[in-house]
């Protein structure tokens, strides 16, 4: 039997590791945020975590090893074994290698071979086992406190370094550029970042790095004194976020892209929402004679610019439209043409200034976060002309979504890196340019809170209006989703559940055809996207 005990106790540490791996990447994933991370719990695969058939087994054991049934412990390696065969023949999840994830996984797995010194015994490690969420959570919540104090200092130092920059000789300031919203950010940063480079020296956060852990980085390790324009992307999870991240950089200029019930479950309310992404924040924040420029086609962004009132003397407002018919832009466009792959418009100016504009990025969504740019790159000094050059220099890629020739000749258009409510509807617009059959694939979308049900109903009309297939990865809000299609015309049999990467592309290499389209749309399986695309 005591041979048998140090069996099940290899197996139990490997597997362990890997089960240690999983909780760190969670916690990773969710940037530490406890909202963020209890909200993971209220979706369909978060609530897979704590109620599945292998958990309920691990429980029917642990009866069975305290009733002292020898039977159990056989059981039990069986178990481990099936596990650990899992763990090194399957992919598995685990996080991005930083100093914090290797201490936090280095940390959570030595108490668990502390405890395997400690408690040998069948019995324990399967108590151990089923409490390691919670125990390994526990861990990162322990050592929080510590990385917080580190990452302050971290802060600190970026902000005494921004400090300095802004407070430079006179002809050599540095121009902060701070951009929030529920969506867009990225793109209109990416865009502005491609026009003012033809005159500035620029820097811009990257990627999607818009913490202030991730901006404090940036400040550290990139921004020097030949740069003339700093361009921020500013995101937040709860109210006062983006007051913190406006003090480390201190901007002059403020972008809100658009602003919607994406992360309303992890700011609680719609007030807190509005507080921070909805770009209060940000224009209580900016410096005096600073700019805020506003998204005249978001209803949200329209009621902060129709309700700026004396408290502002000392900011400019600047509104754009993608039409002249809601209120007296400062830039607007017209003869807009989608096309499949670029953007055809005239930007025009309240000052009459006009100048035409070709721009090879998707979907008719981008003009928003196109004209948030151009008005900026205007009011530094850059003429329509200019900033229309300067936008040939702008990639596909760089607004987050991009069509390719996958398989069998079918269009895929790859928008898998994450998802919002405007962003769905904007893409199955989009989808509307081809001629072929068109399908969507797409998780439902999370932390929406009271509203996910309406928003995901709305969705449904919306596929129904647009698509021939629809193909849902998470059960969250699926059948949200498939009443609201079904009630709008789809057939219920072309709107389907499937989260495995094999049967969803056998479905749609079934259905498809060349020239048919096919939407991936936000966190969809990276193995389906290799499966299309290669």
């Amino acid at each position: 039997m005591q041979n048998l005990l140090y069996i099940i106790s290899f197996f139990w540490l490997i597997r362990t590791l890997k089960v240690v791996l999983f909780w760190i990447y969670l916690w990773q994933l969710k940037e530490y945020h406890v909202g963020r991370f209890i909200d993971h719990f209220r979706t369909h695969k978060g609530k897979k975590i704590f109620f599945n058939f292998l958990l309920l087994f691990k429980i029917i054991i642990l009866t069975l090893l305290l009733a002292n049934l020898t039977l159990a412990v056989y059981f039990l390696l069986f178990l481990y074994v099936a596990e650990f065969l899992f763990f090194v023949t399957k992919r598995f999840k685990r996080p991005v290698w930083t100093f914090k994830t290797l201490f936090l996984t280095a940390a959570s797995f030595f108490i668990a071979f502390l405890y395997l010194i400690w408690f040998q015994k069948p019995t324990a490690l399967l108590i151990f086992d089923i409490a390691s969420p919670f125990l390994f959570s526990a861990v990162v919540l322990v050592f929080q406190p510590f990385f917080v104090m580190k990452r302050n200092n971290i802060l600190e130092e970026a902000k005494e370094k921004v400090k300095k920059y802004l407070s430079a000789q006179a002809g050599k300031n540095l121009t902060v550029i701070g951009i929030t919203g529920s969506y867009g950010k990225t793109s209109t940063k990416e865009f502005l970042k491609t026009i003012l480079s033809l005159k500035f020296n620029v820097l811009a956060t990257p990627e999607h790095k818009n913490s202030e852990i991730g901006i404090a980085q940036t400040i550290l390790k990139d921004l020097n004194e030949n740069h003339q324009v700093f361009i921020v992307e500013m995101g937040a999870y709860n109210k006062g976020g983006i007051n913190l991240l406006c003090d480390i950089v201190r901007p002059k200029i403020g972008i809100v892209t658009g602003v919607n019930e994406q992360h309303l479950a992890t700011f609680g309310s719609m007030e807190n929402l509005l507080s921070a992404e909805g770009g209060r924040e940000l224009l209580n924040n900016l410096q005096k004679d600073g700019l805020i420029v506003l998204n005249g086609n978001n209803k949200y962004c329209l009621d902060l610019y129709k309700n700026m009132g004396k408290s502002y003397l000392t900011v400019t407002k600047k509104i754009f439209t993608v039409d002249h018919n809601k209120i007296s832009s400062d830039i607007w466009t017209e003869d807009v043409e989608v096309k499949k792959e670029s953007l055809d418009f005239v930007a025009v100016a309240k000052d009459k200034e006009m100048a035409h504009f070709k721009v090879d990025v998707l979907g008719k969504q981008n003009i928003q976060n196109l004209l948030g740019a151009i008005l900026v790159a205007k009011e530094l000094g850059m003429n329509l002309e200019e900033i229309s050059r300067a936008c040939k220099n702008i990639k596909q890629g760089q607004a987050g979504i991009i069509l390719k020739n996958g398989i069998h000749g079918i269009e895929i258009i790859n928008s898998s890196h994450s998802s919002n409510p405007d962003g769905v509807m904007a893409d199955l617009d989009y989808l509307k340019v081809f001629e072929g059959k068109k399908v969507i694939v797409m998780p439902c979308l999370i932390e929406l809170g009271k509203k996910s049900a309406e928003i995901h109903r709305e969705i449904g009309k919306k596929i129904a209006e647009i698509s021939d297939m629809a193909i849902i990865t998470t059960k969250d809000k699926f059948e949200e989703i498939k009443n609201s299609a079904v009630l709008n015309g789809m057939p219920k049999e072309k709107i389907l559940f499937q989260d495995r990467p094999k049967e969803i592309f056998n479905m749609i290499t079934t259905f498809c055809k060349e020239d048919d389209a096919v939407l991936l749309e936000g966190r969809v399986p990276e193995g389906l996207i290799k499966l299309l695309i290669g």
